[in-house]
């Protein structure tokens, strides 16, 4: 998918919706991160899937020639500038949401898994002989579902 822009004033518009847009939606996303609800951010998943593909197939043809966005009045491009800054800013917002959303759920699995370990192993001890009374298997597995 591409942009259909029929002049240069055309395309820059069109950059700044899409990026509008994008930023709207990673924002909201962000929001769902930082309230500890991401299945909340699912309902936009699918929508910022294809737009961030397009911006970023737009972004490299841009790069690749400028002549499409330099003939653009200096307002529009200005405001294409200003719409970017922001979708950057957005964007640090989500990383630092998903990292700690990240680091939250890595640290709750870990928990599991050593209480899981723990309420399995029982305590080994030497009997007569130096026999080793209740050997403790040295393996653990632990199955986790989507939906925990």
């Amino acid at each position: 998918m591409a942009l259909a822009a029929t002049d240069p004033n055309d395309r820059v518009d069109q950059l700044v919706l899409l990026t509008e847009r994008l930023t709207d939606l990673i924002a909201k996303e962000a929001t769902a991160f930082e309230a500890r609800r991401p299945q909340d951010a699912a309902q936009y998943v699918e929508e910022t899937a294809k737009l961030a593909n397009l911006y970023r197939h737009e972004s490299a043809r841009v790069r690749a020639n400028i002549a499409l966005i330099s003939g653009a009045d200096a307002g529009l491009r200005q405001r294409l500038v200003r719409a970017t800054e922001a979708f950057d800013a957005v964007l640090a917002r989500q990383a630092r949401a998903l990292n700690a959303a990240r680091t939250v759920t890595e640290g709750l699995v870990k928990a599991v898994a050593e209480e899981i370990a723990n309420q399995r192993a029982p305590a080994a001890g030497y009997g007569a002989g130096a026999r080793m009374n209740n050997p403790v298997s040295s393996g653990t597995a632990i199955t986790l579902n989507k939906k925990a």
